[in-house]
């Protein structure tokens, strides 16, 4: 019985970690400014909205976009202001300073198989 109980402990652990590494590497992609790195963890979909406009895009067409967001806006600092979960999402709000300006950013994640998948990415200025 005790096996069973550090056995699923174990396994509640490695899960948890998994399912926070997901946001955590799309906030890291964030701060560095890195396309590459947070549409590692688009869905086959991504909804991305910069200052008001919004649309649905395929993988790649989500990376040229925010490739080219960020070639644009230079990175100066992300700070995250609120990150939570509501079931299998989860979310984070901060303010993206860039060198043409602040950002209000928001991105949403969920579960779909053993990864955290992004779902929906908005600046709003």
């Amino acid at each position: 019985m005790k096996k069973l109980l550090g056995l699923i402990s174990l396994c509640l652990i490695l899960v948890s970690f998994t399912v926070t590494n997901g946001l955590n590497d799309v906030i890291t992609g964030i701060k560095a400014g890195n396309a590459n790195s947070v549409s590692k963890h688009f869905d086959n979909t991504i909804e991305i909205s910069l200052n008001g406009k919004s649309n649905s895009y395929s993988k790649s067409q989500g990376e040229a976009i925010l490739r080219d967001f960020f070639a644009n806006n230079r990175v100066k600092t992300f700070t995250v202001l609120h990150q939570g979960d509501a079931g299998s999402s989860q979310y984070c709000i901060g303010t993206l300073i860039t060198n043409k300006g602040s950002y209000r950013t928001k991105v949403n994640l969920k579960q779909k198989g053993d990864k955290q998948m992004l779902q929906e990415i908005k600046f709003e200025n």
